[in-house]
């Protein structure tokens, strides 16, 4: 027995002496936390799959909730997670079915969107453990109209835009309802009021600033108020002996214009007044006449703001004397004395020019001297803004950057076809009002703000204050709007074009194709309408639906 016993003792010692076989025990032991360890892992990484693929899904989402308008929260919930099953494209069987939810507050019909989607997750090797599911979320938020815009709509109103397409709709009146679509789209994207501000621009040859502006000091009066140049029957001037109820000194055939019975009537005159308050006053007519070259180049239409008075000078000129002496045609004219001693003597004038009242301007600004026509320095000296009167005066004013939308609906509906092609003052005006200071007093540019030109025409420039006769073509006015838009791009404007071609019978316009910030910002449009659906496209551009986070 104690043989046996201490045989016992010995074969324990031995067993606790030996390593053999202790490798493959203790591997089996740490072998169930490893394949735990691994099953988690497997089933984690299926799980950042399915949160990537439901990231991706709710972005979708949630920009198609930011891009429709009208929804209520409960609708844009429903929509999000229509929008969600469409592009969740992970097997819902074996990954669970994730829900879309919108938190309390989470939808903003004016400026964002969070949305939320989770799931519970079925796992595979996790279920050793007893860990079944996992539970993934993911949120995305979508926001619209956050980064601030400064928009100008310089905006063709020339004569041509009374053209219609083939459906009968004019050019002009569509762009009257693509400008009114813009504004709501741009209203709804301020999600601050202020954020959004908007400046409106029609241009014909000229720009109206309108006539509350008569006391703004960056206006030059200058050529407004100039007198005509000398009639050309006369190069010294008018007729010493010229007065009431004499012809008009100035042809429309040598000197572009003719008379006017009063310094702002609309029609002309062959005689000068004899009788009424205007008695004596020589008062020139519009200039009718189109000239590439003299004093009178690129100045058709334009009016003389002003009329020269009649003042007896107390002298008189002989006209013709003898027997036979008569005064020859002369109104102001009389004979004395008989036969071989007779004189006809006629009254001489005093002709001196006296300028309308600046109250007669209509509001219309002209082409600032060259090199400020292409730039936005600041008016000052020689780089005031021209006064003018003229044919081409657009019925509309502009309007400078606000935020009052019932206004600038109104400023839309104002706007008439009339007058002859200048994109290059439109634009220059249309980038001052993006700008501080003097003329426009635009204030500091907020941080985050864009700036945009949307610019409008259905024509080919034909005339400016220089160059061209209103109906054709013309370079030299193509080469300031090309200067004017290199300057605007370099100062960070971005600049869309839209050139108006019904049916295409002009072509591509290359001065605004070349002023297009880039390629997709010009469009050749062929129809009236188009202007509507290429408005929308480029309103939604601008206000820039995007994901935040």
């Amino acid at each position: 027995m104690q043989i046996r016993t201490q045989n016992l003792v010995a074969t324990m010692r031995s067993f606790l002496r030996s390593t053999r076989g202790n490798v493959a025990m203790m591997f089996a032991i740490a072998l169930i936390p490893l394949m735990i360890g691994a099953a988690a892992g497997l089933d984690f990484a299926r799980g950042m799959l399915v949160r990537q693929q439901m990231s991706e899904a709710l972005d979708a989402a949630a920009l198609a909730v930011g891009s429709s308008t009208g929804l209520t929260q409960s609708s844009a919930q429903t929509l999000a997670q229509k929008y969600f099953n469409a592009n969740f494209t992970v097997d819902t069987t074996a990954y669970g079915t994730p829900t879309v939810t919108i938190p309390s507050g989470g939808y903003n019909s004016t400026g964002s969107v969070q949305l939320t989607a989770t799931d519970t997750m079925p796992t595979v090797l996790m279920k050793l453990a007893g860990i079944t599911s996992l539970p993934i979320s993911t949120t995305s938020t979508v926001v619209w109209g956050q980064t601030k815009l400064w928009v100008s709509l310089v905006l063709d109103n020339t004569g041509s835009m009374n053209q219609t397409d083939s459906s009968g709709t004019s050019k002009i009146s569509a762009l009257q309802t693509a400008a009114h679509q813009l504004l709501t789209i741009l209203q709804n994207a301020a999600s601050t009021a202020g954020d959004v501000q908007v400046s409106i621009v029609p241009f014909s040859k000229l720009v109206k600033v309108g006539t509350g502006y008569v006391g703004a000091s960056w206006i030059d009066w200058t050529d407004w108020s100039a007198a005509p140049p000398n009639p050309s029957s006369s190069p010294s001037g008018i007729p010493a002996t010229t007065g009431p109820g004499d012809s008009c000194p100035w042809t429309t055939s040598s000197d572009g214009f003719r008379c006017r019975p009063t310094p702002t009537s609309s029609s002309t005159t062959s005689t000068i007044p004899s009788s009424g308050t205007y008695t004596g006053y020589i008062c020139p007519s519009p200039i009718s006449t189109y000239t590439s070259s003299g004093s009178l180049a690129g100045k058709g239409g334009h009016h003389f703001n002003g009329c020269y008075t009649s003042v007896d000078a107390g002298t008189k000129t002989t006209v013709s004397s003898g027997s036979s002496a008569s005064c020859n045609g002369y109104t102001n004219c009389s004979c004395s004395g008989n036969g071989s001693n007779t004189v006809c003597k006629a009254t001489n004038y005093n002709h001196v020019w006296t300028v309308n009242a600046t109250s007669t301007w209509a509001g219309c600004i002209m082409d600032r001297t060259q090199s400020y026509d292409t730039d936005v320095t600041s008016p000052s000296g020689g780089s005031l803004y021209p006064a003018a009167n003229d044919d081409n005066c657009p019925v509309a004013s502009m309007m400078t950057l606000n935020y009052n939308w019932t206004n600038l609906g109104t400023e839309i509906d104002s706007m008439v076809a009339n007058g002859s092609t200048n994109q290059t003052i439109g634009l220059q005006h249309g980038w001052a009002t993006l700008t501080s200071g003097s003329p426009y007093s635009a204030p500091a540019l907020p941080a985050n703000t864009t700036q945009y030109i949307i610019l409008v025409s259905d024509g080919l420039n034909t005339q400016d204050r220089w160059y061209g006769d209103g109906s054709n073509q013309s370079s030299s006015v193509d080469t300031r709007m090309s200067a004017a838009c290199t300057n605007a791009k370099a100062a960070g404007v971005v600049i869309y074009t839209i050139f108006v071609d019904l049916n295409g019978t002009q072509g591509s316009s290359t001065v605004l194709q070349n002023c297009a910030t880039d390629s997709s910002k010009y469009f050749d449009l062929t129809t009236s309408n188009a202007v509507i659906t290429t408005f929308n496209q480029i309103a939604q551009q601008i206000t820039a639906v995007r994901v935040s986070r």
